[in-house]
């Protein structure tokens, strides 16, 4: 059953469209605050609930000389300062059972999101670290996973004493270096928690560009307007001043000139199939 819970002043699952959005990883605190302070300016006006996400360590980059991040401590520091100065909830990967704890005591009294990286999401001591936490957990559904295989993860962070739980759509694999979205794992993950649309994922080519993978963002509005009719209670997006020269995921990441467009189309498409 999909039970709504709050993270700071955010319902998921409770009935608004909340939007997750931000780099895929922390550049420097410059940049993260900049596009958290730009993005919760569009979603401000448009009384969209927001999440600011990055990453303090992004563990599964395809090359070994990919750019993964500040680590955990300076990362930690980072969200807290963007969350002290605007007011956000927060949200970042987690890796292992023991960078739960690390993180955890980092942030302290900041709200924040732990997030289950798709490859990761059959982790049953990440899963149970992550909610023994007491943070609200969103656990990407792995390129692998069958829609309903995912009840599993939620039983795993549900009976380690945490009911603040939701799942990710972010595609599935289809043959090498491409991805789709069956659009009906969302009712149906629906029916075990709370459910996110990853766009920016949703739309990434992996590993088809020599060791770095590519990404097809022109449809990122296509596959967030079909998901957001087919119920979803949030969107995640990966946004980006300058996706040209992110230093991870630019190739599939929505550029921030144009989120308030999709965001006004998606809440269009969400006032329809509400009514």
């Amino acid at each position: 059953m999909a039970v709504p819970f709050r993270v700071g002043d955010i319902e998921v699952g409770g009935g608004d469209l909340f939007l997750i959005a931000g780099p895929c990883v922390i550049e420097s605190e410059e940049h993260a605050q900049k596009m958290a302070a730009a993005i919760a300016e569009i979603t401000s006006e448009l009384k969209v609930p927001y999440l600011f996400k990055a990453s303090y360590d992004k563990a599964n980059r395809t090359s070994i000389k990919s750019f993964r991040g500040p680590g955990l401590i300076e990362g930690a520091r980072i969200l807290r300062a963007v969350a002290k100065e605007t007011g956000l909830p927060v949200l970042t990967d987690v890796h292992s059972a023991e960078d739960c704890v690390r993180l955890h005591e980092a942030l302290g009294d900041v709200e924040a999101m732990l997030q289950i990286p798709a490859f990761l999401c059959r982790q049953t001591d990440l899963l149970i670290a992550a909610a023994q936490t007491g943070r609200a957990v969103n656990v990407k559904k792995g390129q692998f996973v069958a829609p309903n295989d995912m009840k599993h993860a939620v039983e795993k962070v549900r009976e380690s004493g945490n009911e603040r739980v939701c799942l990710t759509e972010r595609g599935a694999s289809f043959g090498y270096n491409n991805l789709v979205v069956d659009m009906r794992s969302l009712p149906i993950m629906r029916g075990f928690a709370p459910v996110i649309f990853d766009g920016t994922h949703s739309v990434q080519t992996p590993s088809s560009t020599g060791g770095v993978s590519g990404g097809q963002p022109e449809f990122i509005p296509v596959l967030a307007r079909a998901a957001v009719a087919a119920g979803v209670d949030g969107l995640f997006l990966e946004v980006h001043d300058n996706p040209a020269c992110a230093k991870s995921d630019g190739a599939n990441a929505l550029h921030l000139e144009k989120l308030k467009g999709v965001l006004e189309q998606l809440l269009r498409v969400h006032a329809a199939v509400a009514v």
